[in-house]
């Protein structure tokens, strides 16, 4: 099969989930449910924060952050989709596939990074509540959410740069909803060795050392607990780190269960599917997670939701 150079490339081919014309409306429908169900749950987490001075902490500060930040990682992936289901064609032009691929590993990373941020917030603010507010101040959680999206900017412009240097096949389908790296790299026709090896750099680095930064705070916070000596203040410290543990726990261990998946079943479309469960699922039930977990979220929602309709809260 002769390749043909990046610069003659037009589009890639979506293949989507299935290939049965039949559950396309299905697909439609349940993706168009999540998306929107994103898009509000995050934006009302959003609006609550920014609504009630009470919240207005680092914790719900890089909270609002992880809601943008979900809300733009489901944008990336999900309408195009739609689109594709909707006007029954599968193809994305070069430049879009380019661009969901920068734009999934910026957002991948920087949750990445946005929930290392927030695992450090609980440590300070359990391990040493009378240094919360001179350490965790407004300048230092402002340069962990920039540093953050500069790093995810930088990782992600290279893996973009990587791909622009490469050459494609004339068979470009992808065998996917959007245009994950990995697939990408699996259709090039020249050497991909080096995009492959920066993958496994990048991750190792950047995608262990966040998930470690987690995993100490977590300790600490574990240890400093079982030292209290009151049951009230246990509970109430666990109570405070139990929305975000729950969230830790659905984006990794979704992302390994999908890294499992697809080393035992090894197809492509199968991973696809199993991909939904991290690039689509966690982004859907955070805010459910956080507003059902936390009182002052819960009271901070339903104060939103009165005003907005003018209606007594009911949360």
């Amino acid at each position: 099969m002769e390749p043909r150079n990046q610069t003659a490339v037009s589009k890639f081919l979506l293949l989507g989930l299935t290939d049965d014309p039949a559950l396309q409306p299905l697909i439609f429908s349940l993706f168009l449910s999540m998306y929107l169900v994103t898009v509000l749950g995050n934006l009302l987490i959003v609006l609550a924060v920014s609504s009630d001075s009470h919240l207005h902490t680092p914790m719900y500060f890089f909270l609002c952050n992880l809601s943008l930040n979900d809300v733009c990682l489901s944008t990336t992936t999900i309408p195009k989709m739609l689109v594709n289901i909707q006007t029954r064609d599968q193809s994305i032009s070069y430049a879009g596939c380019l661009s969901q691929v920068f734009l999934t590993i910026l957002f991948g990373y920087l949750e990445n990074f946005l929930l290392a941020a927030m695992a450090y917030d609980r440590y300070v603010a359990i391990c040493h509540p009378l240094r919360y507010t001179v350490i965790m101040n407004p300048r230092l959680c402002a340069l962990l959410v920039l540093d953050s999206l500069l790093i995810s900017t930088v990782v992600a412009l290279l893996h973009a740069l990587m791909l622009l240097r490469l050459s494609f096949c004339a068979r470009l389908g992808v065998p996917h909803f959007f245009c994950e790296l990995a697939q990408v790299l699996r259709l090039a026709c020249s050497d991909t060795l080096l995009d492959n090896v920066l993958i496994y750099v990048v991750v190792g680095v950047f995608g262990s050392v966040p998930l470690s930064g987690i995993i100490f705070s977590y300790v600490h916070i574990v240890s400093s607990v079982l030292r209290m000596p009151s049951s009230e203040g246990k509970q109430k410290a666990f109570s405070t780190c139990g929305s975000h543990l729950s969230v830790v726990t659905l984006f990794y261990g979704t992302g390994f269960g999908v890294y499992v998946s697809s080393a035992v079943t090894g197809s492509p479309r199968k991973s696809a599917v199993a991909s939904v469960m991290y690039s689509v699922v966690p982004q859907m039930l955070n805010p459910f997670i956080y507003s059902l977990r936390n009182r002052d979220m819960k009271g901070a929602l339903g104060n939103l939701i009165s005003r907005i309709g003018g209606a007594p809260s009911l949360l």
